[in-house]
């Protein structure tokens, strides 16, 4: 699902979180001074994962979006990224080929977090996997009825959009990757997983002139090439966490951190 950013002069983009609620909390704070009618504020996903506070993260984001509310003039849109898509996948994983293997690599990208703050316990997961799918599936159903229990997440995650051009055709806001042979309408996962393919854009993705991602796995920090612009500043996944403002041509116009 695309939504488009309905453009009249600034977009602020804020990239990974991965659970820090604490440093989110602080850029609200700041950008709560900031936004003015007719900006578009954009998250670029990868609000679960990793750190301390993943539930905490997402009532920070339900709540600073309804504190806005649509009296504020500003668009608010956010992106699925690739924590929220294995979080999707984790809890369905009695229908996985190798339920262990893909467990284990879910738990060292970051997935680890998730579940334990929503009441899962990684240690007991392969036990279940391995006693067959009747055993498996009550084990995701306690974990999904776990997340439901919190007022809101469960209506969020599957309201996210895979991406967002803005409506003068310029920037095109991405979560990690991007495939630079495929349609936009044909893209499915690389917004998530083709890191390469945006890292290697030797040309302008269709007519956008920059593609800009809100996730580097490398953590390289904030960057801009000729056809895409990194928006994540972090050094690590402990952040730090930077809100960018755009023009609508993709110049930087200044930046918040927390």
């Amino acid at each position: 699902m695309l939504i488009t950013l309905n453009v009249t002069d600034r977009i602020w983009a804020v990239p990974s979180v991965l659970g820090q609620a604490e440093a989110l909390r602080a850029l609200h704070g700041r950008l709560r001074e900031r936004l003015r009618p007719g900006d578009c504020l954009v998250y670029l996903g990868n609000y679960m994962g990793h750190g301390p506070a993943v539930a905490e993260t997402m009532d920070e984001l339900l709540g600073f979006r309804s504190d806005l509310g649509a009296g504020s003039g500003v668009q608010v849109v956010h992106l699925r990224g690739a924590q929220e898509e294995m979080w999707v996948k984790l809890l369905e994983i009695q229908w996985a080929m190798r339920p262990i293997e893909t467990f284990q690599w879910m738990m060292q990208h970051g997935v680890e977090a998730t579940l334990r703050d929503y009441g899962g316990d990684p240690a007991e997961a392969p036990a279940k996997f391995r006693s067959g799918v009747v055993v498996t599936t009550r084990w995701t159903t306690e974990l999904r009825e776990n997340f439901q229990g919190h007022p809101g997440h469960y209506e969020f995650l599957h309201s996210l959009a895979s991406a967002a051009p803005t409506s003068n055709g310029k920037l095109l806001f991405v979560n990690a990757g991007i495939d630079p042979n495929k349609p936009l309408e044909k893209q499915n996962d690389a917004f998530w997983w083709n890191a390469a393919g945006f890292e290697g854009m030797a040309a302008p993705f269709e007519d956008f002139a920059f593609v800009i991602r809100g996730f580097d796995a490398d953590h390289k920090g904030f960057s801009t090439g000729p056809h895409g612009i990194n928006a994540d500043a972090a050094s690590s996944p402990a952040g730090p966490l930077q809100a960018t403002c755009f023009a609508p041509d993709g110049a930087v116009l200044e930046s918040l951190s927390a």
